[in-house]
């Protein structure tokens, strides 16, 4: 039933975005030629000629949104997610779109249909399409989410799960499943060989058998998921759980502990025909990294002309507010445990960590000045490292990079903390707009870091973007 619900939903999507594509496309035709909103300079297209492509511009849409991802439903996706997958499958669509119909109207139109322009379309009108089908189709998808979420509110359609494990991983999923009742889904219980003993459970879920009786459990509760939180050393009871439920038709997550997320991140590689695990390997290599070069490059220099008369004003500021440079470098560690300088205006006064040495900002600081303290809460102080982001040291996005010696304690304490070195060092990062930053737990900002590392995608990073501007601003660990 539950899969059934889902084919039917694919479908409505598929169909709804083609015919909102198509309204897109036609919207953005009478913005362009009819609306008298854009002047016209190169003489005024037939409505019949857009005509022609609209079949195309139907099936086109789907297609990128296909190859975006956006038609793997998962619950629990966000709305910015939502927004950026359907932004850059939309982005696909448009330059899917350019090279098609140039690539149709150079080889397959004939000459008399080129001269009257037949299937040539206005590169304004597909930039102003972009527009309207991203407005258009995230509005879909934001009623249906809504009115998944009341069905889910209400008790319909809830998909039922089972927990094996009642021990600290296995409650910290039922919090979470509990906290979050919008995703539709509901806990019947637990499954563990404490079954029968002084143990009952968690927030009144009970356990409901041992994970020898997981697979009845499963079809007596008509489970939709079981989710698999043991420790590392019960491996044995996990494998043994898990021939059990694959006979059954149940989808079957693993919750993994430290040791299994090292399992995870493991990539198989081939000497020879030597099969060899490697446990450090990260997508940012080959194309991906030219990519994301690509973007830093672009959006740093555009970034930096266009701040170029805030900065001088706030370079006026500093330099009246207290006597020293204005811009303050440091020494960081970044891309494969090489050093830098970072650069940000300098905030404190000068010759601040004479006494005490490198330590941490933290609120009220007597060393900052009081523009710097502004600079600080705001994190202007930290713009001039779009500098450090166009001459290669940084990318926009990253784990922030740390003083020297900060790195070498940490180290020592931190599993896996060397490995955020795997990538750039980022003017903001996954760990910052979630929270972790400043004198906050550095377990935690680890483990958001590895994290982004381990899942880079182009739509990660517009994402942390986005919500950088939108959370960024007087940050409360911002000092």
């Amino acid at each position: 039933m539950v899969r059934r619900h889902n084919r039917l939903l694919v479908a409505f999507y598929v169909c709804s975005d083609a015919m909102l594509g198509v309204a897109a496309f036609v919207l953005a035709y009478v913005l362009r030629f009819d609306s008298g909103f854009i002047p016209i300079t190169k003489g005024y297209p037939p409505f019949s000629q857009y005509v022609n492509v609209l079949p195309f511009v139907g099936v086109l849409v789907p297609f990128a949104f296909h190859v975006q991802g956006l038609y793997r439903l998962r619950r629990g996706r966000s709305r910015v997610d939502d927004f950026f997958a359907v932004f850059v499958g939309s982005i696909l669509s448009v330059v899917f779109g350019i090279v098609a119909t140039l690539y149709f109207q150079a080889y397959y139109v004939p000459d008399e249909l080129k001269d009257r322009g037949a299937y040539e379309v206005s590169q304004l009108v597909w930039g102003i399409f972009l527009g309207f089908n991203v407005l258009l189709t995230f509005a879909s998808r934001e009623l249906v989410r809504e009115a998944l979420e009341r069905r889910w509110r209400a008790g319909i359609g809830l998909k039922r799960i089972l927990i094996a494990g009642a021990g600290e991983l296995g409650r910290l999923v039922a919090d979470k499943v509990l906290e979050h009742r919008e995703l539709g889904y509901h806990v019947v219980g637990f499954v563990d060989d404490r079954a029968g003993g002084d143990y009952l459970g968690h927030r009144g879920l009970p356990i409901l058998g041992t994970l020898d009786e997981a697979g009845d459990i499963a079809l007596r509760e008509r489970v939709d998921h079981l989710y698999v939180a043991l420790p590392a050393e019960e491996h044995v009871r996990m494998l043994q759980l898990l021939d059990v439920i694959g006979r059954e038709m149940i989808d079957v997550k693993v919750v993994p502990d430290l040791l299994q997320v090292i399992a995870l991140r493991a990539r198989l590689e081939d000497l020879d025909g030597i099969p060899i695990v490697n446990i450090n390997d990260v997508p940012l290599q080959g194309f991906n990294a030219f990519v994301k070069r690509a973007l830093d490059v672009v959006l740093s220099a555009t970034a930096l002309l266009g701040l170029a008369i805030p900065f001088a004003l706030v370079a006026l500021l500093i330099r009246r507010s207290s006597p020293g440079a204005i811009f303050y470098r440091q020494e960081r560690m970044g891309l494969d445990g090489k050093p830098f300088t970072i650069y940000k205006f300098r905030s404190m006064y000068q010759d601040a960590e004479s006494e005490t040495g490198p330590i941490w900002a933290r609120d009220n600081d007597p060393r900052c000045t009081p523009v710097g303290r502004l600079l600080r809460r705001t994190n202007v102080d930290e713009l001039p490292q779009l500098w450090n982001v166009l001459r290669g040291d940084m990318s926009l996005v990253g784990p922030r990079p740390e003083r020297p010696y900060f790195v070498h304690q940490f180290k020592q304490r931190i599993p896996q903390y060397m490995l955020r070195h795997k990538v750039r060092a980022g003017l903001t990062g996954w760990a910052q707009v979630n929270g972790w930053r400043g004198n906050t737990s550095i377990e935690k900002r680890i483990e958001y870091d590895l994290y982004y590392i381990e899942n880079w995608s182009v739509t990660l990073d517009l994402k942390i973007m986005w919500l950088t501007v939108v959370k960024g601003f007087f940050h409360k660990h911002a000092y």
